[in-house]
């Protein structure tokens, strides 16, 4: 019994020892181990800007990062100044003007609202090719860590309406740069503390 048990032992340290060669010789010469520091300080409760353009969306991509999942209302030739935006959890979306609710599959739902038409406001042409309660076009989730779904609500009264399905309630911030309302959501709550 005792036989076996140092031989157990020593087959344990020497794949230990394996694992670690092998690991170091992965890594190039005179490189340490990388930790990713994540942006912190975000929260879940509701972010708004109060203020609006007339400028109208054109787009809305998204990307994966490191810490986070993001989101791009792009809207070319607004300056970040006049862009305002509310978005916050809502346990259902709704659409504006009818009311009518649009499913969001996910954990949570953040509504994103960005205070600038999805159409020309001097002819009411669409600016952005959205269709309300549909996918937002050109959008793939495919691999995102927290996001699961977008829906477009549509672009009333100068405000256009996104539905983005969350993995569950994260924190996350929205940043207003010129001609971009820039949202993302943590992949933990740890990545955003």
């Amino acid at each position: 019994m005792r036989r076996s048990r140092t031989a157990w032992v020593a087959v344990v340290l020497a794949s230990t020892a394996l694992t670690a060669t092998v690991a170091a010789d992965a890594a190039p010469a005179g490189t340490a181990a990388r930790t990713t520091q994540c942006p912190g300080g975000w929260g879940s409760l509701d972010k708004t800007r109060a203020t609006a353009t007339t400028t109208p969306v054109k787009n809305v991509r998204t990307g994966r990062h490191t810490c986070f999942d993001r989101m791009v209302v792009d809207v070319p030739g607004a300056r970040a100044g006049r862009l305002g935006h509310t978005v916050r959890y809502v346990d259902r979306l709704h659409q504006d003007g009818s009311g009518r609710p649009v499913p969001v599959a996910g954990g949570a739902v953040l509504e994103v609202r960005v205070a600038a038409p999805g159409y020309r406001p001097e002819t009411g042409s669409p600016t952005y090719p959205g269709r309300v309660g549909r996918p937002l076009p050109g959008v793939d989730l495919a691999g995102y860590r927290t996001f699961r779904d977008t829906r477009f609500a549509g672009s009333f009264e100068g405000e256009t309406q996104v539905g983005l399905g969350v993995r569950a309630r994260l924190p996350f911030r929205v940043l207003t740069l010129d001609g971009h309302v820039v949202v993302d959501v943590a992949h933990t709550w740890d990545a955003a503390r």
